[in-house]
């Protein structure tokens, strides 16, 4: 599918290192390998990779609901060592849930002809389901693999796997 593009969605140290402020658990330990795969694919048939993370203000509102994490600039907003983007990929940063409000995502997919979305990352339930609720209302096809996605919530995880598949229309694989 070469009108597909990878985007890895949250894979920060914030959420996926033990000492990260969201630490999602254990459950990081077992998607960081399957995304590895998926990029090191994507990568080899000169697919479009993206990287999207969080970059909080120091005083975001995000805070009231959720303990400080992924400050812009810091080191728990930093991209997971075994994932790290190489020079000439995109990184996208945001501040809500979505990968799409209020940055130029949409705009960066349509230059380059990209119809089809496969989503990687973390929290299934949080940034995965927003991203993909966005993108399916701009039109996109949206893949989600489900050895790619996790949550420190499996129950919240199933729901929105549901969720994506039944009401948007994802093609879970």
């Amino acid at each position: 599918m070469p009108n597909t593009a990878l985007i890895v969605i949250d894979m920060l140290n914030d959420f996926v290192c033990s000492d990260g402020a969201l630490y999602i658990g254990d459950t990081a330990k077992h998607v960081i390998p399957e995304i590895q795969k998926k990029i090191s694919k994507y990568r080899s048939d000169n697919r479009t990779v993206i990287f999207v993370g969080d970059a909080h203000d120091e005083d975001d509102r995000e805070f009231e609901m959720f303990p400080k994490h992924c400050a812009a600039g810091s080191k728990g907003a930093e991209i997971h060592k075994d994932l790290r983007p190489k020079p000439d990929e995109i990184v996208v940063r945001k501040t809500r849930f979505s990968a799409f409000y209020g940055t130029n995502l949409d705009e960066i997919l349509r230059e380059k002809g990209l119809d089809t979305l496969e989503l990687c990352g973390v929290c299934t339930n949080i940034c995965i389901l927003y991203t993909a609720a966005d993108a399916r209302m701009r039109n996109y096809n949206v893949i989600v693999d489900r050895r790619c996605v996790e949550s420190f919530d499996r129950a919240a995880h199933e729901f929105a796997l549901k969720e994506m598949e039944r009401t948007l229309g994802v093609k879970i694989i």
